[in-house]
């Protein structure tokens, strides 16, 4: 019993709008308390209106009360405090600020479990259970709560607004509709909503359907994003390969020079020594010849000295006169040093700039739309000749590396690991990315292709030739059909004949187009893929057969 009066006593000393202890408890005209901050929290809310009423009673006050602080009932609460009183448990169930009420309840308000839209009214569990059980009640609306009840009645009529008149669109009253909007276009609200219903459901479907959409283009930018960070990641690579050999090399040839600098070094020192050597002794011989003809020259006695001259030992033969070099005898190898890092500079000057200028595309944000014309697409194109190092033995080039014609003899090619061993066949020597256009102009049987480095080029396996593997695409042009090929799938394509053969590729976008070129320009086949390597342009011909790269201009 003592604890049901203490739960008693902190219901009655607690806000019915916080739910908590009352702190500056203050009391409107109708009797009822409320925290300080509260009840004016709650009037701020509605300060356009010109009353004001009291939360629990709903008793309205005209002007907005000024309240003061109850001090008796604010020094009652913190006695009540020391005492053991705590703020009362939040009880879920009742309404608190910004909740919508039940409009049945007296006294403390419960939460609304459900609004009704034919009795325009709201509803806790409790009073709500008669239109579960009622049968007349159990046809009506139920919604959730709702505070814009009255925004379903007609403010002229005072009656629910029932029906839609399409002509002024807006929702009216039945009286409405045979008053101000009669004869205009009017139909039930359930009507109307279940028009508009189709189309938001046509609406989401878009919608739903552009999500799809962009979530798969975000998937392709993903994918681009790892196939360029993985093919930057290996050109980085493979430059630092490349590099590190470089300066191997560099380093190596730079120890040759030095060791044949030294060698010849040891061999000139070598060679002056021994002259030094030789011209020493024939100056000691000299003194020595000096010394006994000034002694000679010394005797008194005449007879001696006639007598000694002719025993004098005859001078040697005189070594022959040097010829002091200049100091320049290792010039030739610094000038030979220099011409061959001037000649590195102009090459790695001319392939940065190459590479400058033909700087990949990388265009991650939109697709790029594929020229209409040919003026639109010679915009893209690219100068391209044909590899030397890969071409086959049976395939002669011409035209400064331009044009390849079968050839009934054998052509003689060095070795090198990068040829094409059995196969008519030859890549470009410039590699192909971001948005590139070339055409090939041809005679019989050609394959024009697009094919990955690392190609099978060596044996006479399928894996060797274009379009029968997975990294390359062709399209073989036989005199007046086409066929397309893709690791060993062949697909028919139609179009018409034509001897120039134009091809367009959108690296960074997947897109690799074949066109028939004459007069105009006829799509033959476009392939739509992700490219995870730069390409190079191809070509096989057939015995009696020839290809050219054309020179756009």
């Amino acid at each position: 019993m003592a604890q049901k009066g203490v739960q008693l006593d902190r219901e009655t000393f607690s806000c019915s709008i916080c739910l908590d202890l009352l702190k500056d408890p203050v009391t409107t005209p109708c009797g009822h308390s409320y925290c300080m901050s509260c009840i004016n929290s709650f009037w701020d809310e509605g300060d356009e209106k010109e009353t004001h009423s009291c939360p629990q009673c709903r008793q309205s006050f005209t002007p907005r009360p000024v309240l003061l602080k109850n001090t008796m009932l604010a020094d009652l609460v913190e006695e009540l405090k020391k005492t053991g009183l705590q703020a009362a448990p939040a009880d879920h169930c009742y309404a608190g600020a910004g909740d919508v009420v039940c409009d049945f309840c007296s006294g403390r308000k419960l939460k609304a479990h459900k609004s009704c839209l034919v009795c325009l009214a709201s509803y806790c569990e409790k009073h709500l259970q008669p239109h579960y059980d009622v049968a007349p009640l159990k046809k009506h609306k139920l919604v959730e709560p709702s505070k814009k009840l009255q925004e379903n009645v007609c403010s002229r009529h005072d009656e629910v607004m029932k029906m839609f008149c399409r002509t002024d669109q807006q929702l009216i009253c039945y009286l409405c509709s045979v008053e101000e909007h009669k004869g205009h276009d009017t139909v039930s609200a359930a009507a109307e909503r279940a028009e508009r219903q189709r189309e938001l459901e046509g609406s989401r479907q878009n919608i739903q359907q552009r999500i799809q959409d962009r979530e798969k283009d975000v998937k392709l930018l993903q994918q681009q994003a790892e196939a360029i960070n993985l093919s930057a990641d290996k050109a980085v690579e493979d430059s630092e390969k490349i590099f590190t050999e470089l300066i191997r090399l560099l380093e190596k040839r730079s120890s040759d020079v030095e060791q044949q600098v030294r060698s010849r070094q040891k061999s000139e020192e070598s060679r002056v020594r021994e002259l030094q050597e030789k011209l020493e002794q024939e100056i000691t011989e000299l003194k020595r010849r000096d010394a006994e003809l000034k002694k000679l020259s010394h005797t008194e006695d005449h007879n001696q000295f006639l007598h000694n001259y002719p025993s004098l030992s005859p001078l040697s033969q005189s070594a022959s006169s040097i010829h002091i070099r200049p100091l320049s005898c290792f010039e030739d190898v610094t000038a030979a040093v220099s011409e061959v890092r001037d000649k590195l500079q102009d090459v790695l000057r001319e392939k940065r700039t190459k590479v400058s200028l033909s700087g990949t595309e990388v265009d991650v944000l939109l697709p790029q739309p594929e020229p209409k014309t040919r003026a639109g697409f010679l915009k893209y194109s690219r100068d391209i000749t044909l590899d030397p190092n890969t071409v086959n033995t049976q395939l002669l080039l011409s035209e400064g590396n331009r044009k390849v014609t079968y050839m009934n003899q054998q052509q003689s090619y060095s070795s090198h690991p990068d040829r094409f061993t059995n196969r008519p066949q030859v890549l470009s020597r410039e590699s192909l990315t971001g948005r590139c256009y070339w055409e090939v102009e041809r005679r019989g049987r050609v394959f024009v292709a697009v094919a990955y480095k690392n190609i099978s080029r060596a044996g006479g396996s399928a894996e060797c030739v274009f379009g029968y593997n997975d990294k390359s695409w062709a399209l073989n042009c036989n005199n007046n059909s086409y066929t397309f090929w893709y690791n060993k799938v062949q697909t028919p394509v139609s179009g018409p004949e034509s001897s120039r053969v134009g091809v367009y590729l959108d690296h960074s976008a997947g897109i690799l187009s074949f066109y028939s070129v004459s007069e105009t320009m006829t799509l033959l086949h476009r392939v739509q893929t992700t490219f995870t390597q730069p390409l190079y342009a191809g070509l096989m011909v057939y015995p009696g057969d020839s290809a050219e790269l054309f020179k756009l201009k």
